[in-house]
């Protein structure tokens, strides 16, 4: 850590807690690489298949392939998050929650909370700032039915921020952190969680940037509380805030 880490003051990350006293693990992470290229390589083979599951039920669904797509993406979370839930526990013989950082620390957790509309309204005047686009989001197809726009929401609010914080600040984070170091570890994992978002918003490098900025942040709660819970609780309230604004904005119009 370099004297000029701005996170030097901070504890380091902790020893794993070992829960396997016959197999325990060496380093923190304990996973490496080579699992991260695993799970890497099943996110298509694994979309494929929820995209096939989903249409051969397609006859059952009548709300429009919006609905579709999301149950699509429900599915492909389950496979994906299997796969990993399967790989702590047979390769490690580690427990999937705790592993990825799942602690509750209260306070921590309830400033997490209420801090997710602020950062929001920071990175919308960031928006504003640096004068970014309004453009057509895939979003607005969500607005088709009432059951669409439920299951969205539960997306946006309490599925997405979960999966999403698990994977990047419980699974990759602590594994370049641990090969870069904090400051480098924190900031690369927001660049790529911004990056993989670039898709929804036409590829507008000011959308990455602030998702990438939110992001970031996240991963600053998740470093200074050691907790996945207190960044996802984060994570959740921003975007409940974004989704709020997005629904009056819609019926304004």
């Amino acid at each position: 850590m370099t004297p000029n880490d701005p996170f030097r003051d901070q504890p380091a990350e902790p020893e794993p807690l070992v829960f396997s006293p016959s197999h325990p693990p060496a380093r923190q992470p304990f996973w490496d690489y080579v699992d991260l290229g695993f799970l890497i390589s099943l996110c298509v083979p694994a979309l494929l298949i929820a995209a096939l599951l989903v249409r051969a039920f397609s006859g059952f669904l009548h709300y429009g392939k919006p609905f579709e797509g999301l149950l699509t993406q429900l599915v492909w979370y389950a496979l994906v998050f299997g796969a990993l839930f399967g790989l702590l526990h047979i390769r490690y013989e580690q427990p999937f929650w705790r592993s990825l950082g799942w602690t509750f620390p209260v306070r921590a957790a309830a400033a997490s909370f209420l801090a997710g509309p602020i950062l929001a309204i920071g990175i919308g005047y960031l928006g504003y700032v640096l004068h970014t686009p309004d453009i057509k989001l895939p979003f607005e197809q969500m607005f088709q039915n009432q059951p669409t726009l439920v299951l969205f929401g539960i997306f946006v609010v309490i599925l997405g921020p979960l999966c999403e914080e698990l994977a990047f600040r419980g699974f990759l984070m602590p594994l370049l952190m641990r090969t870069f170091g904090v400051t480098a570890g924190i900031i690369a994992t927001g660049l790529l969680f911004g990056g993989l978002h670039a898709y929804e918003y036409s590829w507008s490098w000011r959308h990455v940037v602030l998702i990438g900025t939110a992001g970031t942040v996240f991963g600053v709660v998740r470093y200074k509380t050691n907790s996945t819970a207190a960044s996802t609780l984060m994570h959740a309230t921003y975007n409940l805030t974004q989704f709020s604004a997005f629904l009056i904005q819609s019926h304004v119009r």
